[in-house]
């Protein structure tokens, strides 16, 4: 049964890693799945508060990530608000249009053609647009680096 439970708990993880890449899959609830599958049905003695707290901390850390990598970038690159809230309903609907690479395409010309619209030359449009790409790409990697760091931390625990 415990086989069973951590293939289980092996499949919630990489699933939050495929979570990174398509946004409709919620990676810090599927990421803390696999930690209470083995919490509560393999050993609930294992994981301390201190685990939970520090999980508890990079998760915020990782739900913020993306939002700030994301608006750091559009603003950075001359982008609107209207611009930013585009980019991101963007890559959500993204992920489902000529997935994985709609997560990049539909962001990127969605912020254009705001930009446009809000009357922004079509340099400034493209920079917002190249802003976005970049907000999307650095908040992925530093979501698979701090899910990367939990799984780790995870398994040092569990195995040490």
């Amino acid at each position: 049964m415990d086989f069973i439970l951590w293939l289980v708990v092996i499949a919630l993880f990489i699933l939050s890693f495929i979570g990174i890449i398509y946004p409709i899959i919620p990676a810090p609830v599927v990421l803390w799945g696999g930690f209470l599958v083995y919490h509560f049905f393999i050993d609930s003695g294992e994981l301390t508060w201190v685990f939970w707290t520090s999980m508890i901390i990079l998760t915020a850390i990782l739900i913020i990530a993306d939002v700030i990598a994301n608006s750091y970038f559009v603003k950075r690159f001359g982008g609107s608000k209207k611009g930013e809230w585009v980019a991101a309903i963007a890559v959500i609907f993204g992920s489902f249009i000529i997935p994985p690479f709609g997560i990049l395409v539909l962001p990127f010309v969605a912020v254009f053609i705001t930009e446009l619209l809000q009357k922004r030359t079509l340099y400034d449009a493209g920079r917002a647009s190249i802003g976005s790409l970049l907000g999307f790409l650095s908040g992925s990697v530093a979501k698979f680096i701090i899910t990367l760091v939990m799984v780790i931390w995870f398994l040092v625990v569990v195995i040490f």
